[in-house]
């Protein structure tokens, strides 16, 4: 299963910060339907992103019905990104 979509980078202040983007709804809901096939436990779901040149492993974390993508300081810095940042992505599930 995979998705391409456009998202702006946001940065979460929690107690351990980190850089997201959301997937969007329509792209979210499919990823639910297939959650249950996918996830390792506590609903996060393994994927394979793409961002410009740069292509990672990671997790989507589930959050208000919706999933994000957490984006490293490697991938910003290879890729140039900062917050606000408007970035395409290619997403992979079940990578």
């Amino acid at each position: 299963m995979t998705f391409d979509f456009t998202g702006p980078i946001w940065f979460w202040k929690g107690p351990a910060p980190w850089y997201f983007v959301t997937v969007p709804f329509e792209q979210s809901q499919a990823i639910k339907a297939v959650a249950g096939l996918v996830t390792y436990g506590w609903g996060v779901i393994p994927a394979q992103v793409q961002i410009g040149s740069t292509t990672w492993s990671t997790s989507l974390i589930p959050k208000d019905g919706l999933y994000l993508v957490p984006i490293k300081k490697p991938i910003r810095l290879a890729e140039q990104l900062n917050e606000g940042d408007l970035v395409n992505i290619q997403l992979v599930i079940g990578q």
